[in-house]
């Protein structure tokens, strides 16, 4: 069984709403990107956990969608995908409870039936929509 492993990490200094971390990826996307409480639960610089996930699930969902229109015998000319992640408190913390999807697309020779189709199958079986325990919806249009 083949498998791919890709590495990420998180350094933290600080108490947890005056501290500060940064984040860095194995491909150097991400290197000492800064976070923090302001940039996560306000409107502050750097980045955070769930703009990440949007990220990697709009990333994912794109591609995953580009394989199941090729697939399908039509290659897209162009798909542009926004994910919004809303996570709600519960309690004392928080939780994702959804994602969702915005694709736009330029299929040639597709009708929309099938474009959406493919795509439902695209975000059903992307690795990102499966690890997420949360309802993930989707709005597909042809342009």
């Amino acid at each position: 069984m083949a498998s791919i492993k890709r590495h990420a990490s998180a350094a933290w200094h600080g108490s947890g709403k005056e501290g500060k971390g940064s984040l860095t990826t194995q491909s150097a996307t991400l290197k000492d990107t800064p976070y923090g409480f302001n940039a996560r639960f306000g409107e502050g610089v750097g980045t955070n956990p769930e703009e990440l996930i949007a990220a990697a699930h709009a990333g994912c969902f794109s591609m995953a969608t580009a394989f199941q229109l090729s697939g399908a015998g039509h290659p897209p000319e162009s798909l542009a995908c926004d994910a919004t992640l809303t996570m709600e408190q519960e309690g004392a913390g928080w939780t994702i409870k959804a994602v969702h999807l915005v694709l736009k697309a330029k299929v040639p020779g597709i009708d929309a039936a099938k474009f959406k189709e493919l795509a439902e199958t695209a975000k059903a079986n992307c690795p990102v929509s499966k690890v997420l325990n949360a309802s993930i919806t989707l709005d597909a249009t042809l342009g």
